[in-house]
């Protein structure tokens, strides 16, 4: 069964760090995009935040999180990483990864397993 599960979240101040992860089981990470999505509270659309690719490890941020979110991939855990830096309150969201065997670009790719999310708080 696939499955993704996202841990990490939590309260954190204005100017902080969190670091959250995303691990698959019944899917190599390796061999899929893997995209991080997050939905603000009040919000009902979904904003991408990050992916990298599957075949080069190509990376991809929205305008805003560059420079302060990275993306990384652990292949012996199977798991991939959104470490968050500079966190102000309009990061505050539920933070949920996506995965797709699909190769491309994975700013695009259509992601077809998804995880429940994490939440992440930032608030003084």
């Amino acid at each position: 069964q696939l499955q993704l599960a996202e841990s990490g979240g939590g309260l954190v101040q204005p100017g902080g760090s969190l670091k959250i992860s995303c691990e698959a089981s019944g899917i190599t990470l390796d061999n899929a995009n893997i995209g991080w999505f997050r939905q603000a509270p009040g919000k009902g659309r979904d904003e991408g935040v990050s992916c990298i690719g599957s075949s080069d490890n190509s990376t991809w941020y929205a305008e805003t999180v560059k420079g302060r979110f990275t993306i990384s991939r652990d292949s012996a855990k199977n798991t991939v990483y959104l470490q968050m830096n500079s966190l102000n309150v309009e990061d505050t969201a539920n933070y949920y990864c996506a995965a797709t065997g699909a190769t491309g670009d994975c700013q695009t790719a259509p992601y077809a397993v998804w995880g429940q999310g994490t939440q992440v708080t930032v608030s003084s």
